[in-house]
């Protein structure tokens, strides 16, 4: 089974983010923030990975760049309201597959982690 893990602060985000995604079987975990989302990269061993930008603790910044630290490889997808390119392509520089603006589209965002996770296997 393909585990997804979701990052996000906002509960109705994940949410919708879940309904989406199960709708292909994927497995889904949540967490709330980047810090509490790294544990589950380390707990679950997750394939992919939506992580928001901004959240408490760690952000997705600060999220993206401990997993290149720590030498992890695990697709990152960033979903933000931060349509800004700097924000992009800091996402993109610090080891992010893909960066879909918030609130997805359904369609978008289960074909971008559906290439995603085809990629992966």
């Amino acid at each position: 089974m393909t585990l997804i893990l979701i990052i996000d602060d906002a509960a109705f985000s994940r949410r919708m983010i879940r309904k989406f995604l199960q709708l292909d079987g994927y497995e889904i975990i949540e967490a709330t923030n980047g810090r509490e989302g790294l544990e589950m990269v380390h707990q679950h061993q997750p394939n992919c990975v939506l992580a928001d930008l901004l959240m408490p603790e760690l952000n997705g910044f600060e999220f993206l760049q401990a997993l290149q630290n720590e030498g992890l490889k695990i697709p990152t997808i960033i979903i933000s309201a931060d349509i800004q390119e700097g924000a992009r392509n800091q996402s993109y520089n610090l080891g992010a597959v893909n960066f879909i603006n918030k609130p997805p589209k359904e369609k978008e965002l289960r074909e971008v982690v559906k290439q995603v996770i085809d990629v992966k296997e």
